[in-house]
């Protein structure tokens, strides 16, 4: 759980940074190509291929192509057609995405995963919740493409870790990810990419730096690793943990508006939902042994 709150507080600051300084400006599938880039350069040098399987590589590098390439993609899209605040409340459903793939993958069916991922989606509506109107939607889609590439991500990798070794250095494959992740965004940017849009202050390589080797490079890796020590149910309700987190971010920095009072309640409802998980398997445990 700590890897995930730790990382929880590293991404708050990623939402603003994309809207204030690159949507708009900067080419988003440039700067998908790079945040994946620096990621990739992080763990290249610890890589150790024969510590994996042919298809356990292709397996790793499948999952960060829909997680990070597939995903950023989407994701960079969106704060073309929305707001930051708008951003996070669509976000709100990639718990229910969480349980529900796991739950497919690990064929199984945890209802009760179900109930307290869809409180943690209620308390994210009541945080950022204002209204929306038809000309939203098409953000909305894409939105929900990034939530169900990056729940996908989370559940399949957790999948993968059951056939490692526990004894394996993850750090040592997961250069593997990144590679995944450049096959998607190196064509994407070759095919679709506006070369006339590069960045062009300090400041925006910066936050692409930023983005790439710390949010990207570090935040994956150990969001990833936090997945596979958790349960679907506290994977699920983490997800939007990043919706308080995110708009205290905007509001303290960037002096965005925000109602204080929906934010308590909000992230009331949401560390709620996280300790009745935590009850509910504390309780179960001992039942089964």
């Amino acid at each position: 759980m700590g890897y995930l709150i730790g990382v929880t507080a590293l991404w708050a600051f990623s939402f603003s940074l994309i809207g204030v300084y690159l949507a708009g400006q900067v080419d988003s599938y440039f700067a998908v190509l790079v945040r994946v880039a620096l990621a990739a350069l992080v763990f290249l040098p610890f890589l150790r291929p024969s510590l994996l399987k042919g298809r356990q590589r292709l397996a790793l590098m499948a999952l960060g192509a829909v997680q990070l390439g597939v995903m950023y993609i989407f994701f960079y899209q969106s704060f073309l057609l929305l707001s930051v605040p708008e951003v996070l409340l669509f976000t709100i459903f990639t718990p229910l995405y969480v349980t529900l793939l796991d739950d497919a993958l690990f064929g199984r069916f945890t209802p009760f995963y179900l109930l307290t991922a869809a409180l943690a989606v209620l308390g994210a509506a009541v945080i950022r919740y204002d209204g929306v109107d038809g000309s939203f939607w098409l953000g909305f889609l894409v939105v929900q493409g990034a939530n169900l590439c990056f729940a996908l991500g989370q559940v399949g990798y957790r999948r993968l870790s059951v056939e490692l070794p526990p004894a394996l250095p993850r750090y040592s494959v997961f250069a593997w990810f990144y590679l995944g992740a450049m096959v998607v965004a190196l064509p994407a940017f070759a095919l679709l990419g506006n070369a006339g849009a590069m960045p062009t202050t300090g400041v925006q390589w910066g936050v692409l730096a930023w983005l790439g080797l710390v949010a990207s490079g570090l935040g994956y890796f150990l969001w990833n690793l936090g997945a596979t020590r958790v349960d679907a149910g506290a994977l699920a309700i983490m997800n939007n943990a990043l919706v308080p987190a995110g708009l205290l971010v905007n509001l303290v920095i960037w002096n965005r508006d925000a109602d204080l009072l929906r934010l308590t309640l909000g992230g009331a409802i949401i560390v709620g939902s996280l300790l009745l998980n935590e009850w509910w398997i504390r309780r179960r445990v001992p039942a089964a042994a």
